[in-house]
């Protein structure tokens, strides 16, 4: 190496000690706020997590024909959009969805799968080459007068190039035109489509994302143009929709909105029982029975008939069609307004769904209202088909079936009242508390699956949910790291979506409300947090602050460690030492070093054998001494003195001082896992008396790593327990006990009772 190279080598080096020496000095304490993560507050979002004085949003109004052709499969629709610009900008151009280009033959979706030959399945060979023509066809974009508009559609999105810039405060309207073939989504998956029976040969349809839907344009990212591939799902702007659909004579429509042409499509029987539902609130009415159902799947009639629905102040529309379908109602009383409760489902999901649904859907808007506010829209509905969960304004689509001979097994049960309670629950987030999807899943599933677990909960003692307590996902947050995301990821680059974007936030949020805020608090925050953002479009921050300055706590730290790091809790009892106040006595003093020295000594396995040893110095008095009699565990008459002397001298409060019997511990404490949490702790007693302990997360706030503290007691400690409500996700209890516990892992207990149930057979079918 000649000298040259010698001397920048050096000099290289030199600048990496000096980088290294200069990153210690950085802030990375695990209470350092949360300044620069999180967005600026400004004249649109406040720091205290409000919408900012000048805050704004846009709208789009639909008005829509939509044909279904049930020969074919396939849609027909035009539609009319009066796009309100709100914003203070000037808009060149508008961005419409168009989601079903997902299943374009050409679409990114199926390219950018990934996996090798162990991954393989039907559908995924499928979808190497898929056959299904998909997407939308767009056949006409005009001005409201009729004249054609320039578009660009590239993927999943498509651009109106406006004529001229969309100016502050005023509105756009054009006319789209289009079809689509529907997809069979028990075949090639989808979150709408129809299922196909053969055995009556009849369809049921669970149709959305069915329409060019307009973007949202806002304050934080613009206009939301991120292509749909098919994880992030949906963010829409609110407004008002009026919708005719045209199905066959024969076919029952559920749909968001209120019918309003009952009287021109339904039999005066089925307006009686719709009449009667409105005003029953403990059970429901049947609108349409199963025997009518079974009839009207039997015969096919000919023509179509017109449904047509109005909902205001809504972000989207589905709707579902079929012949087979079973129609039960009831009411939901509400202080602020009455809501109907609603239910359209086939035969082969009964009992289960006559029995169970519309009583779940009514349930789960009295319970997530007392979290949030009151359900503002006039129907909830729950559709039933195979194998989906999926949400939209005031309907959803749930699986949950029976087998062929009407039993069911636990699983299904609570798996189909579960499903139910979750997609009703998304009208809450995100379809008013409307969050960007695209960008930020927890937001509408995470806090949208802690409700589900309060309304579980809330529905009967015991409800086996699968996702809220710190216990359940303790597995997850302890697994490999290089397989876990942040919560604070985008939608599409999630490791385990499932564990992401629902368990880990909602029991975050649990955590939150039992163990960090406590339920008064956190309940009141969430409240302000959901009436601030109601009909609005929140971003994280804009909850963090809420739920901060609602409550007075400071929760950085929180957010910091459950939503920004990969970080797991397992805080461990690494020692204890325990102590008592010396009085100084020589008796009592003595008498102690006694006790320890006798209690070594006789353990000792040769003393003990020795006992009866016959010794040399007892068989000759001669060789005794002073040490033969002396007894260096007695205080002599001149330590007694000296100590009476010394407590003459002490005051008062040095005298109690002196007196206190107090047994002390020092216990050291670890944050293996590195998220700081809560010490929670549950000390046993000689009496077996218990003292419980909560030391808030700032204990940690100077060492991050380790600490000590100490406790004084009247008796002596017994048992020490970290944790023992399972409240923190800790993921290593063996180091929780003080002395050493050995116990079986309750996570692991619960693992194993999960896959027991999941595999057991079905009870019902036995008996039966």
């Amino acid at each position: 190496m000649n000298l040259s190279k010698t001397l920048f080598y050096l000099l290289t080096l030199g600048c990496f000690n000096v980088a290294i020496a200069q990153n210690q000095y950085l802030n990375y304490n695990k209470f350092k706020q949360l300044k620069e993560e999180i967005a600026t507050p400004n004249v649109y979002r406040t720091a205290a997590g409000a919408p900012g004085h000048q805050y704004y949003q846009n709208e789009a109004d639909y008005t829509m024909n939509i044909t279904l052709n049930d020969q074919q499969q396939k849609i027909t629709g035009s539609e009319t959009i009066k796009y309100h610009n709100n914003s203070p900008d000037k808009l060149e151009y508008l961005w419409i969805q168009l989601d079903q280009n997902k299943r374009a033959q050409n679409s990114d979706s199926y390219k950018i799968q990934t996996g090798g030959v162990n991954s393989l399945n039907s559908r995924s060979i499928k979808n190497m080459n898929p056959d299904f023509e998909g997407g939308f066809n767009i056949t006409s974009v005009t001005n409201i007068d009729r004249s054609a508009l320039s578009y660009t559609i590239h993927q999943t999105m498509m651009r109106i190039n406006l004529p001229q810039p969309l100016n502050s405060k005023e509105t756009f309207e054009l006319n789209i035109d289009w079809w689509y073939n529907i997809n069979n989504r028990l075949e090639i998956g989808g979150r709408s489509g129809y299922e196909y029976f053969e055995e009556d040969n009849n369809y049921l349809y669970t149709i959305a994302q069915f329409f060019p839907r307009m973007c949202v344009y806002n304050d934080t990212e613009g206009w939301q143009n991120k292509q749909f591939l098919g994880t992030g799902e949906f963010t829409l702007p609110f407004g008002d929709y009026d919708v005719s659909i045209s199905v066959p004579t024969d076919h029952i429509v559920a749909a968001t909105g209120e019918l309003v042409n009952a009287k021109e499509i339904l039999s005066s029987e089925q307006l009686d029982r719709l009449e009667k539902a409105r005003n029953s609130d403990k059970e429901p009415v049947f609108i349409v029975t199963e025997k009518e159902a079974i009839k009207n799947e039997k015969g096919v009639k000919k023509g179509l008939k017109k449904w047509h629905f109005k909902a205001e102040n809504v972000r989207d529309f589905g709707w579902s069609s079929s012949r087979k379908f079973i129609w039960d109602a009831m009411v939901v009383r509400q202080p602020s307004k009455d809501v109907l409760a609603m239910s359209f489902y086939p035969k082969e999901g009964n009992p289960l769904w006559e029995q169970y649904s519309t009583k779940t859907v009514a349930h789960t808007l009295k319970s997530y209202s007392k979290f949030t506010f009151d359900y503002p829209y006039p129907v909830a509905i729950s559709v039933h088909t195979k194998w989906i969960g999926m949400e939209y304004p005031m309907i959803c689509f749930n699986g949950g079936r029976p087998e062929a001979d009407g039993t069911y097994s636990k699983r299904t049960k609570y798996g189909m009242i579960g499903v139910i309670i979750h997609e009703v629950g998304h009208n809450y987030f995100p379809m008013i508390i409307n969050s960007d999807e695209r960008q930020w899943t927890w937001m509408d599933e995470g806090l949208n699956t802690f409700l589900q677990y309060l309304t579980e909960q809330e529905f009967e003692k015991g409800y086996p949910s699968r996702r809220g307590p710190a216990y359940k996902i303790v597995n997850y947050m302890k697994g490999d790291k290089n397989r876990i995301s942040p919560i604070m990821t985008n939608s599409e680059s999630i490791h385990q979506f499932g564990n992401n974007a629902y368990g880990k936030p909602a029991t975050a949020m649990n955590i939150l409300r039992e163990t960090i805020m406590g339920r008064e608090l956190f309940d009141y925050a969430f409240k302000i947090y959901s009436n601030r953002w109601m009909f609005k479009h929140p971003n994280p921050e804009d909850l963090f602050r809420s739920l901060e300055d609602a409550s007075s706590i400071d929760l950085d730290w929180f957010w910091r460690g459950w939503f920004y790091s990969t970080d797991h809790v397992d805080i461990g009892l690494e020692g204890v030492k325990y102590y008592r106040i010396n009085d100084q006595n020589p008796v009592s003093n003595k008498e102690d070093k006694k006790l320890n020295f006798e209690e070594v000594y006789n353990k000792d396995i040769s003393n003990q054998r020795n006992k009866e040893l016959d010794t040399y110095r007892a068989k000759d008095k001669g060789l005794e001494d002073f040490y033969t009699s002396y007894d260096p565990f007695k205080a002599t008459e001149k330590e007694i003195k000296k100590y009476e002397d010394f407590r003459a001298k002490l005051n008062k409060d040095e005298t109690k001082i002196l007196k206190d019997n107090s047994h002390f511990y020092e216990i050291n404490f670890k944050n293996i896992g590195g998220l700081v949490m809560p010490i929670i702790l549950d000390f046993t007693l000689s009496d077996n008396t218990h003292k419980y302990f909560k030391i808030p997360a700032e204990i940690w706030k100077t060492d991050n790593e380790e600490i000590s503290k100490m406790f004084a007691f009247e008796k002596s400690v017994k048992q020490i327990e970290l944790d023992p409500y399972l409240e923190t996700a800790d993921t290593d209890r063996s180091n929780n006990f003080w002395p050493e516990k050995i116990e079986p892992s309750k996570f692991e207990l619960y693992k194993y009772k999960n896959r027991r149930d999941r595999s057991s057979s079905n009870p019902m079918k036995k008996k039966k």
